[in-house]
């Protein structure tokens, strides 16, 4: 995104109206000219916690799937906050699938690629995220309470 790496965490909501499944048609919102995407890796709370340590935040997580964040970005930069570009129905397909995380031995390490019309648009790994889970989940632990089924997306690595 050309700017400087950020110390912490830049946080921001998908509302319950972005969710949709993958292989959903996202819409093209009409006011819009500008549509991005950005695949992340998310992370599925399985217990309630509210300031969760680094070093217990791995005991909170259910699984993991995929999730593309996909954002109206001439809407996003309209203003200092991201909300708006972030909340357009359907603008968070996810899945399909949940991988429990007894499943995945190592989160860090995992492939993620994005597809557009059949052209790879993105590819990294997991190990290049600026901030590694424990620290996401423990971080939005100090903001709210998590509930089993919260998802906190990752955010995208790579240069």
């Amino acid at each position: 995104m050309k700017r400087d790496v950020p110390t912490i965490p830049v946080v921001f909501a998908k509302l319950s109206n972005t969710v949709c499944a993958d292989g959903d048609g996202v819409p093209f919102p009409r006011v819009s000219e500008q549509l991005d995407y950005e695949a992340e890796l998310a992370i599925v709370i399985g217990k309630q916690g509210r300031y969760i340590s680094e070093d217990d935040a791995m005991d909170y997580v259910a699984g993991y799937t995929a999730l593309n964040d996909i954002t109206v970005r001439d809407w996003q930069h309209r203003t200092p906050q991201w909300l708006q570009g972030k909340s357009f129905d359907l603008s968070g397909p996810m899945g399909p699938v949940m991988v429990t995380a007894d499943e995945i031995a190592d989160p860090h390490n995992l492939d993620i690629k994005l597809w557009l019309n059949n052209e790879l648009r993105q590819h990294d790994n997991t190990g290049r995220l600026i901030f590694n889970i424990p620290f996401l989940i423990s971080f939005v632990s100090q903001i709210m309470t998590l509930e089993p089924g919260d998802v906190i997306a990752t955010g995208t690595p790579g240069a």
